[in-house]
This record gives C-alpha cells, sequence and structure tokens, in this order.
C-alpha cells in the first residue's frame, strides 16, 4: 500500500467533523440515522429508475407479465425529485441550534421578564414554558436530533407531489383559470372539513381559498427555509427579493434611473402559479429538470465510484507518478483533486476529503501549511471545469445552450488542461524556490503496480466516455448503464479469487452464450423462454446476430452481479485479493449488521457488496440533496425574470452599464460572477448568472458555449476569493493554516481562472470552435487540414495560452531559474498578457484611437505581432533569469525550472 493511504490523518485533523462543521449538517445517530439512510436510498432507487425507464413505472413479473403502475408527468416527476431534497434536508440540517444572532435575541425576553416581574410572576412561568416548548420543537443545540418541526416541515413538503400526481387534471386547468379557480381543501379531502371550518372560525377564510393556491405558497416558503438551512441566508434574501420583487416591481418609477426594472403589476395568484406550477421557469422549471435528468445521475456515479475505492486508488497512483519529483506531493494533489474534484462537484467536499490525504504529504515534504491548503482548495474547484463531468457545470451548459454533450466536453478540455498546466508550473516553482524535494523512490510503489491493482477503476469511466460520446446514448441512460456496470466489476471483483476464477468466469460466460442462443433463435432471451416453457406459448422467431450480441451484452450486468452474488453466497469465505472498497462501506456493513442483530454479518463478502451499494445511494442522495435545494431555489430567480417580462430591460440596462464595450461587459459579467458565487454552490451561481447575464453576452456575437463557460471560470473562483473563500477555508481547516492567508495564497493560484477565460471568448478556436456565417460550429476534419485557418485560429493561441500560463505562474510565484522581483516580476505579467489575451491590450487602445480615428486591432495580424512581443519577453526574461541563477544568485542549489 502506498504511504499517501498508509499515513495516519487522525493526528492532522478530523476531516468528517470538519466537513459537518463546514457543511452545517447534523451527526445523527439510531432510528434518525437509519430514516435518513432509508430516504436517501429510495431517492436514488427513484433516479435510477428514471434512468433506467424514464416516467413509465412499470415491470415485468416472470409468468405473469406486465405490472403498470403509474406513469408521471414531468412536472409531477419535478415535485417528487425537490420533495426527496428537502425531506433530507430537514432531516440533515438543523433548524437552529440556538446559537445565532436571532437566538440570541428571543433568549433574551425570559431574563428580561424576570428582572421586570420577578421570577415568581405568572408571566415569566408562560414565557419559560413557551421557551421549553419552542427548544423541544425546534432547537437542536447539539446537532443529532431530528424535531417536531422538522417532521412537520417534511410533511408539508410532500404534500406538493401528492397533490399534483393525484388532481394533475385540476393544475391543467389552473395554468388557463389561475390558482384561484382551484377547489378548496375540504372539497379535496372531505375529511378535513371540520379542521378547516376550525380554521375559518377564526377568521382565516380557508375554506374559500383554493388549496393549490395555499399549497404554493407554504411551498415557496419552505424553499426558502431549506435554502436557509442547506446554503444560508445569503441565497435566501436573493431569492427573498426576487420574489418581492415580483409582486411589487411595479412600484418602481419608469421615469427613475433604473426605471427600465418596473414591471406591471401581478397579483400573489398568478405569481405562485408561475413558481410553482410551471416546468417552463420557477422552483420545477429548467434548473430542476437538469438535476432530474442530469445532475443526480452523475453525483450518483461518482459516489459509487468514490465507495468502490477509485478515490484513494487514484491518489495512490497520483502519488506513484509525481511524489518522488521535485514538489511530487503537490504534483500528486494537483492530478488527484482535479480528478475527483471532477465526479464530486463540491469544492468544499473535495477539498476536505481529498486534502485529508495529500495535505499532509505536502507540509511534511516542505510546503507551508497556507500554501498546502491553498494548492488543495485551488485544485479541488478546478475540478469542475474539467472534462468529462465538469461536476454538474456540464449538463446544466448542455441544457442551456442545447449543445450536444460531446461538444461541451470537447470545447472545455484544452482551457481545462491550461488552467492545471498552471497549477503544475505554481508548485513546481515554489518547490524549487525552497528546495522542496520528492519522497524517496523506495518508499513508494511503482506505478506499474499501483496502475496493475486498479486499473479496472478506470474501465467505468472509459464506459461513460464510450456510451456518451461514441454511441451517444442520453445522459441518463448513459449513467444508468455504466453504474450497472460499475456495481457488477465490484461484484465480480469481489468474488474473485484463485478458487473462483474457473466457476465465475465459465458461469458468466455460459449465461451469456445462452442468451445469444436463445435470441438467434427464438427472439427471447433466457427469462423469455423459461415463461414460453412454462406457459406454453408461441416464441417471434429469432434475431440477426448483431441484435442479439447487443441485447446479450445488455444483460451482462446482471449476469456478473447475479452469479457473482451466488457464489459469494456459497462461499461466504471467500476474499478478494485486489477489491479495496472505500472504509466507509466497511463502517455502515458493521452498523447495518449490528441493527440486524447479526454482526458477524459484517464480514461476509455478499452482504460487502449490498452494503457498497447501497451507502453509494445514500452517499449520492446526500451529496446531491445541496445540489437540488441550491437548483430548486435558483429557479425562482429566472422564473421572476421570465414571467416578469424585465428579461428584455434587464439586457439592456446591462448593456448600457457596460458601456456597449465586450471587454467591458465581460469584466461586468466576470465580477457578478464572483459575487454571487461567494458562499453559493457552483450551480445556483452558474443558473443565476446565465439568467442576468447570458443574453448579454451572446449579444456581441461570442459563442453561447464560449460565453457560459466564461461565467463557470469566473464563479469557481468564488470559492477561493477572500472573504467568503468557503473552499480555501476548508482547506485552511485540514492544514491548521492561517483562513485568511491560505484564501490570498489559493485565489493567486487560481488567477488562471480568470485570465484563460477570456482567452478562450476572444480566441474562439481554443475552444476548437470555427466561425461560420450561422454563428460558430465545432471543427471537424477538413479544418484541421485547412493551414489558414488552423495556424492562425487554434495553434497560435493554443501556445500563446500555455506560454501565458506558464508566464503568469512565474509572475505569482516569484520564481523561475532564480528570484523574480519588482520591474522583472511586472514584465513577465506584461508577457502573459500579451501571449494569452493580447485584446486584454489592443481593445483599450483601440478605444482610445477611435477618438480620433477609426481602427480595429482585433485582427489577427495585429494579435500576432502583439504574441510574438509577449514571447520576447518571455523568453528574453527566462534567460537573464537562468544567468542570474548560473552566476550564483539563485539560492537554492540545483534548481530547474517548469
Amino acid at each position: 500500500m502506498n504511504e499517501s493511504t498508509d499515513e495516519q490523518i487522525d493526528d492532522e485533523t478530523d476531516t468528517d467533523e470538519l466537513l459537518r462543521e463546514v457543511e452545517k449538517k447534523r451527526s445523527l445517530q439510531g432510528w434518525t440515522a437509519v430514516l435518513v439512510a432509508v430516504v436517501g436510498i429510495a431517492f436514488s432507487a427513484f433516479q435510477l429508475w428514471l434512468a433506467a425507464r424514464s416516467f413509465q413505472f412499470e415491470f415485468t413479473v416472470p409468468l405473469f407479465g406486465t405490472v403498470e403502475l403509474f406513469s408521471l408527468q414531468l412536472l409531477q416527476a419535478n415535485a417528487v425529485h425537490v420533495a426527496f431534497a428537502f425531506v433530507l434536508t430537514f432531516f440533515l440540517f438543523p433548524t437552529t441550534k440556538g446559537t445565532g444572532p436571532i437566538a440570541g435575541q428571543f433568549a433574551r425576553i425570559v431574563p428580561a421578564a424576570t428582572a421586570q416581574f420577578g421570577s415568581d410572576s405568572p408571566i415569566v412561568s408562560v414565557l419559560e414554558r413557551l421557551r421549553a416548548v419552542v427548544r423541544w420543537a425546534a432547537v437542536d443545540h447539539d446537532g443529532d436530533r431530528v424535531t417536531p418541526v422538522d417532521i412537520l416541515f417534511s410533511g408539508l413538503i410532500m404534500l406538493t407531489p401528492v397533490y399534483m400526481i393525484t388532481q394533475f387534471d385540476e393544475i391543467r386547468s389552473m395554468r388557463v383559470r389561475g390558482l384561484t379557480a382551484g377547489r378548496p381543501l375540504q372539497e379535496i379531502v372531505p375529511m378535513t372539513d371540520p379542521i378547516v371550518s376550525a380554521i375559518s372560525a377564526i377568521g382565516i377564510p380557508l375554506d374559500e381559498t383554493s388549496f393549490a393556491f395555499v399549497l404554493a405558497a407554504i411551498g415557496v416558503l419552505l424553499v426558502l427555509e431549506a435554502t436557509r438551512r442547506a446554503l444560508g441566508w445569503l441565497l435566501t434574501g436573493l431569492v427573498t427579493l426576487f420574489i418581492l420583487y415580483a409582486r411589487w416591481g411595479y412600484l418602481i418609477p419608469r421615469d427613475s434611473i433604473i426605471g427600465s426594472l418596473s414591471i406591471p403589476p401581478t397579483r400573489w395568484a398568478s405569481i405562485f402559479r408561475d413558481l410553482w406550477f410551471n416546468t417552463e421557469a420557477g422552483v420545477f422549471g429548467v434548473p430542476v429538470t437538469v438535476s432530474l435528468r442530469f445532475i443526480y445521475i452523475f453525483i450518483l456515479f461518482g459516489a459509487f465510484l468514490e465507495m468502490s475505492g477509485a478515490g484513494k486508488w487514484f491518489i495512490d497512483f497520483a502519488y506513484s507518478l509525481t511524489g518522488s519529483k521535485r514538489g511530487g506531493p503537490a504534483k500528486s494533489s494537483v492530478v488527484a483533486s482535479g480528478f475527483m474534484g471532477m465526479l464530486s462537484g463540491s469544492s468544499i467536499a473535495n477539498t476536505v476529503t481529498t486534502g485529508a490525504f495529500t495535505i499532509p504529504l505536502m507540509k511534511r515534504s516542505g510546503y507551508s501549511p497556507s500554501f498546502s491548503g491553498a494548492v488543495e482548495s485551488s485544485a479541488s474547484s478546478g475540478g469542475q471545469i474539467l472534462p468529462p463531468v465538469m461536476g454538474a457545470a456540464a449538463f446544466l451548459i448542455v441544457e442551456f445552450t442545447q449543445t450536444p454533450y460531446a461538444e461541451v466536453i470537447v470545447a472545455a478540455a484544452i482551457p481545462a488542461i491550461a488552467f492545471f498546466f498552471g497549477m503544475w508550473v505554481m508548485v513546481h516553482l515554489e518547490a524549487v524556490e525552497h528546495d522542496i524535494g520528492g519522497v524517496p523512490k523506495s518508499s513508494l510503489s511503482k506505478p506499474m503496480d499501483i496502475l496493475k491493482s486498479g486499473w479496472f477503476y478506470l474501465v467505468p469511466i472509459g464506459l461513460l466516455l464510450y456510451f456518451l460520446v461514441i454511441v451517444r446514448l442520453s445522459v441518463a441512460r448513459a449513467g444508468w448503464y455504466t453504474i450497472i456496470a460499475l456495481i457488477a466489476l465490484v461484484a465480480f471483483l469481489a468474488a474473485y479469487t484463485k478458487r473462483n476464477r474457473t466457476i465465475l468466469v465459465g458461469s458468466i460466460l455460459a449465461l451469456f452464450l445462452a442468451q445469444f442462443s436463445l435470441l438467434t433463435t427464438t427472439g427471447v432471451g433466457i427469462v423469455g423462454a423459461i415463461e414460453t416453457l412454462v406457459s406454453g406459448g408461441t416464441v417471434p422467431g429469432g434475431v440477426p446476430p448483431s441484435a442479439a450480441i447487443e441485447g446479450a451484452l445488455g444483460e451482462l450486468g446482471i449476469f456478473v452481479v447475479v452469479v457473482s452474488l451466488a457464489l459469494l453466497l456459497v462461499r461466504p469465505d471467500s476474499r478478494s485479493d485486489v477489491l479495496e472498497l472505500d472504509d466507509q462501506v466497511g463502517e455502515s456493513a458493521q452498523t447495518g449488521a449490528r441493527l440486524l442483530g447479526r454482526p458477524e454479518m459484517a464480514a461476509n463478502p455478499a452482504y460487502r457488496v449490498v452494503s457498497f451499494v447501497l451507502k453509494s445511494m445514500d452517499d449520492g442522495a446526500r451529496t446531491a440533496t445541496t445540489v437540488v435545494v441550491s437548483v430548486a431555489a435558483a429557479g425562482i430567480i429566472p422564473g421572476v425574470i421570465s414571467v416578469s417580462g424585465l428579461g428584455p430591460n434587464l439586457t439592456a440596462l446591462i448593456l448600457a452599464v457596460s458601456g456597449e464595450s465586450l471587454l467591458g461587459l465581460l469584466l461586468l459579467s466576470g465580477i457578478a460572477a464572483i459575487i454571487f458565487g461567494m458562499g453559493m454552490p457552483t450551480t445556483v451561481m452558474y443558473i443565476i448568472l446565465v439568467s442576468m447575464l447570458g443574453t448579454a453576452i451572446e449579444e456581441f456575437g461570442v459563442a453561447l458555449v464560449a460565453a457560459h463557460l466564461f461565467i463557470l471560470y469566473w464563479g469557481l473562483m468564488a470559492d477561493v476569493t477572500p472573504p467568503v473563500a468557503v473552499a480555501a477555508f476548508a482547506g485552511a481547516g485540514v492544514a491548521k493554516a492561517d483562513e485568511f492567508t491560505t484564501a490570498i495564497k489559493a485565489f493567486l493560484l487560481s488567477l488562471n481562472k480568470l485570465l484563460v477565460p477570456f482567452a478562450f471568448v476572444f480566441s474562439q478556436g481554443i475552444l476548437l470552435m470555427r466561425p461560420t456565417e450561422n454563428g460558430v460550429r465545432m471543427m471537424n476534419l477538413s479544418d484541421i487540414t485547412d493551414v489558414g485557418f488552423i495556424l492562425p485560429e487554434v495553434i497560435v493561441p493554443v501556445v500563446g495560452l500555455f506560454a501565458g500560463v506558464y508566464a503568469l505562474g512565474v509572475t505569482i510565484i516569484g520564481y523561475q531559474y532564480a528570484e523574480v522581483e519588482g520591474l522583472e516580476r511586472a514584465l513577465f505579467a506584461i508577457a502573459s498578457v500579451f501571449l494569452t489575451v493580447p485584446e486584454l491590450f489592443l481593445l483599450p487602445t483601440e478605444g482610445l484611437l477611435g477618438a480620433f480615428v477609426a481602427v480595429d486591432l482585433s485582427g489577427f495580424a495585429v494579435t500576432f505581432p502583439v504574441r510574438i512581443v509577449g514571447f520576447a519577453i518571455l523568453a528574453g526574461l527566462t534567460v537573464l533569469n537562468r544567468r542570474q541563477y548560473e552566476g550564483g544568485d539563485a539560492g537554492v542549489p540545483g534548481a530547474s525550472a517548469a
């Protein structure tokens, strides 16, 4: 085993506790923990069914035929999706711990009353009892219990999918007639008539109010509450502001300076209808649809992959490749954190979990604690720009731009590589400056040994790309097949021993050949043949061999799982020599075995495989919960913009503020992305900014994918930008470093995320796109042979990008072969801009000259010479710095540049 997994990190930090503190989650035990796990597993099971069978809930029972349960409309499926996430939110995140400023104000009431009336006063007695009731109902001081308020809120949110599934015809009619046309509660559920009458008797006209209106009002409030718990007050306040704006935005005077923001008057019934019963905008709009169809299944895939042990293996593999090189631990952190951040989609969680392994190794090798935390947080946040998964971002871009998935990940490839190249350069130069060597090779496993021990972890990722790019399956179906393949792989490896391998492989092969043979001769598989034999029916006839192979391969995963589990049940003493599941699976298996009263089951390999599946489903649901809450809340913002008619006016206002300048608009968009991204998930930032700024950027002819990637890159900077810098603060917690110092260094290490987007907006060849009369398209083979295009539009910008990123790395670290400071450092920065984005220099110059003469400085004839100047500056400075080192001024013997 590699040193990276052998090291004990308990003396460094309790990562689980740190992650809970950062995410503000409860630590549940006993029946509540079981209940949350059951809800999470049910959530994942629901999503897996949608990925496999879409919205039709039916299944085939051998000998009995097809059993049809029900089918869902998109609105109904979205409501179930959100309800699951909100129930988990109310269970996982406490209403209050009684330590906040608002709770502090309430806590003063009883002492103040006691001082005023005395401790024996009936008023004080009533207030004390009321305080005790409130604490019991809502306060969770220790973060370890589910309160009655949580159960109440969970029940209320479940009313929405129940109503939508049972009363969908009424919802359809209300889309035209309005919510006030809906029936009151007592007409929908007659048994509630006494309760409704009692409430109406005290002056609340519930008996005359549409239940749909009440449900929508409660639902919107629950969205705000779930958002407050999971994501904090910032997003809650922003969403609340937009809701209030939808109702009272008409009060803005049209002749004022912000008169363009004035909207027509709208009643609450119309607002709630558009926000709660709509799949085009609002809570159940496009963002939640993307989560339902795309995001969840890939979060679940990442959970399965992590629980299979792939995370630890990949860290070990990266460490074996780079650990012995100068600054090796930091380089392995860049590689491993980028990969795991791509899958997890959470900068904070990845910083803490991956950083638990990488940060202690960086510190021991000689990197400072703050730099170690900065490297981990910067690389982890960068994982969300790394294809093919890109966290959840790729799927949002696919949906919002209607661009095929394959084109999105191809376009994102070169910019992502450039960012991680820059990270690699900077950790190398930091190592050179401080003479930080690598780990002795004798203490590392050989890369080939690590690869041989876990090459199979690469199979699911390869299959995912095959399904998405080659076969071009839908995203949901590709995720489903890949997860089944991963489960089959784990089951197979769990059963694969020297004793079992012959019967294991032979049985699987026999079933596969039997399925193929039956399909070619009868047209039905093994199950169908048994049904026909028992029922005495007829078979439809054989299918072509190609179709039979495809059909048999489609069932191969099921065959592998069935045979492997059967063999493990027959031979429970089997112990795999190659499979090493994540430690969380073992802990989950032990907990489950104890709850079942069979602690010895924890060692049973078949039980551990089942535990792996259930733990992955539970973990995937918990991870997805925050994402679903965020997209549900964020959906309100584009919903308000859409239904209020604000969109065109907002675009005009943004263009006016930017001075009708593309560079000004990009800077405005970037700054807004950082501000909106502070403390918010990437998905929320992206949805908000695309809704507000996407159309404005498109007005300048920027490629749609380029505009959306630009917003994504800048938004990710918020995770490492002070004063919020949540990912950097998490890295500081793991590294036990000063938070603000770590955040500053993480921000500097991530500056590539600011420069690279400008490069691909102005040089869209970096995204492997070619301008046409109708916009842009992805490059094809003929474009590669077109020298007049490929050289000026792709090769020159890409080479300039990487050279500029290198120059920026030298600027940030302040070291190359020798120390770089003062004027020399400023010249490296200028070279970086000239090489990467010459337009940042040329467009302001064009604007200044435009006051006297019309001039265009954006063409290749101008940008290429500027890049040549940048390259000359970089080359000259490098030569001078090398001579300084050779002259003995470097102060670090044996230094070498990246």
